[in-house]
């Protein structure tokens, strides 16, 4: 991976209109450019050098009346660099339909679908939701768990069996305090418990003792390539005690007025840039960031965001996720590279639940189709209802009671009673006793024997 190229500085525009023709000066004063291109997009140097300007302009100036206009609308973060330089960030148009559109689809606009506005369905859709963030974040991070082994390992409750398995049931303990913490004002001390409950069992031999504690200036913290190319080196140990509280103090709206008012999404992603801008810790920052992320979009009533995984997203271009951080550090600090590749992706992953909701509602009612003319039309809830359309497609699945449980968010008993009621009353699944657990098969004749059902 190579660095982005820095822009050319505004402090060297007055050399470039020094030495530009008549014509060239006279254009750029009298430009209408904005602070995207004519597609809409908000270009880094390092591609907007390769395309064509608008006639007239060369590609330098093109870049510079750009960059003019972006300066007209930028606002201020309270966060530093490492050579005291402010960082700051812009709304353009694009930028602002992105949060509307978010605002709009993750704060109660599919409260109406049936299958997640019920209670207990809606517990249902939240441990997958669970799961998945915790597999794929994890796995953005270098775990190497396949999703089906990783679901069997949370579904189970088993015991992690390698490294990568820990990674990713800490990742899921962690969202499981995210969101028990959700209404409280964010502390340092919160921070360093989430950081403790992902990094446990997973660092280092050297590191061990540094769970839930700030890395130490021994420790030769950086940000690499796959290829080994320096990306970022963070700021000193020393800073990191005051940077975090100030992380806390912005999320908390510490001396916020009308003046200095952030979006709470772009406070979200402000927030996940900065922890790993900073990168406080020896390893994990990246997974802390993304759950610290998850913790402010659910506090600030954005319960939508609770049932998608932004990792799944982040996961299929992770070169892209990169550069947005290093977009933002070759171009005077300006995060706003790094929000807008946020809200792509958290758009991504709202469409992409609807397309999951959808789903599941064909598949469920695939599932009903097969009992028509059956004794046991109506009489499965929604949950037997999920175990028969994957017992359909997968003969010789096994379901325990503890997996069961797990899934759904429910009680020993009524995860007992949904499996019994399909094993014992109607048998389509076949029980049997392994060790002191009943384990609970898909029969291959699954079909028939829901014909036969009396």
């Amino acid at each position: 991976m190579k660095i982005p190229l820095s822009p050319p500085s505004m402090d060297g525009f007055m050399d470039y209109i020094t030495s530009a023709k008549e014509d060239e000066i006279k254009l750029f004063f009298r430009s209408s450019i904005g602070p995207c291109d004519y597609k809409g997009r908000y270009l880094h140097w390092d591609k907007l050098r390769h395309l064509q300007p608008p006639e007239g302009f060369s590609s330098e100036l093109y870049w510079f009346a750009m960059r003019q206009a972006r300066s007209k609308i930028l606002k201020e973060l309270p966060f530093k660099d490492k050579e005291n330089g402010p960082f700051t960030y812009c709304v353009p148009d694009g930028v602002m339909r992105d949060i509307l559109w978010v605002s709009e689809n993750a704060t109660g606009a599919i409260e109406a679908d049936s299958k997640i506005s019920d209670v207990k369905t809606k517990q249902t859709y939240l441990i997958n939701s669970l799961i998945e963030e915790a597999i794929n974040s994890s796995q953005l991070e270098g775990a190497s768990t396949t999703r089906r082994v990783a679901k069997e390992m949370l579904r189970t409750g088993r015991t992690p069996k390698d490294h990568s398995e820990k990674m990713i049931l800490n990742n899921y303990n962690a969202m499981k305090f995210i969101r028990e913490f959700k209404e409280e004002t964010l502390t340092s001390s919160m921070i360093f418990e989430l950081h403790k409950i992902l990094t446990e069992d997973t660092l280092q031999e050297e590191d061990r003792d540094k769970a839930g504690a700030f890395r130490e200036k021994s420790d030769e913290i950086g940000v690499y390539s796959h290829d080994d190319v320096l990306l970022h080196t963070p700021p000193k140990a020393s800073e990191l005690g005051e940077r975090l509280q100030l992380i806390c103090d912005f999320v908390n709206k510490v001396g916020e007025d009308d003046s200095t008012y952030t979006p709470p999404i772009i406070r979200a992603i402000i927030i996940h840039f900065m922890i790993g801008y900073d990168h406080p810790f020896v390893d994990g920052n990246g997974r802390t960031a993304r759950a610290l992320f998850y913790w402010i979009m659910a506090k600030e009533g954005y319960w939508l965001m609770e049932y998608i995984s932004i990792s799944r997203v982040l996961k299929k271009a992770p070169a892209k996720y990169m550069f947005a951080y290093l977009h933002t550090e070759t171009d005077s600090n300006d995060a706003t590279y790094f929000i807008v590749h946020q809200l792509g992706a958290i758009k991504e992953a709202i469409t992409d639940l609807h397309s999951y909701l959808a789903a599941k509602s064909s598949q469920l009612k695939k599932a009903e189709k097969v009992l028509e003319n059956s004794p046991l039309q109506g009489e499965l809830n929604y949950r037997q209802l999920g175990i028969l359309k994957n017992a359909l497609k997968h003969p010789g699945a096994e379901y325990t009671i503890k997996s069961h449980q797990m899934s759904h968010g429910v009680t020993y008993q009524t995860a007992r009673t949904d499996l019994l009621k399909l094993s014992d009353k109607f048998r389509i699944l076949k029980k049997y006793k392994i060790g002191k657990a009943d384990v609970f098969i898909a029969p291959p004749n699954l079909r028939e024997l829901i014909k036969h059902v009396e």
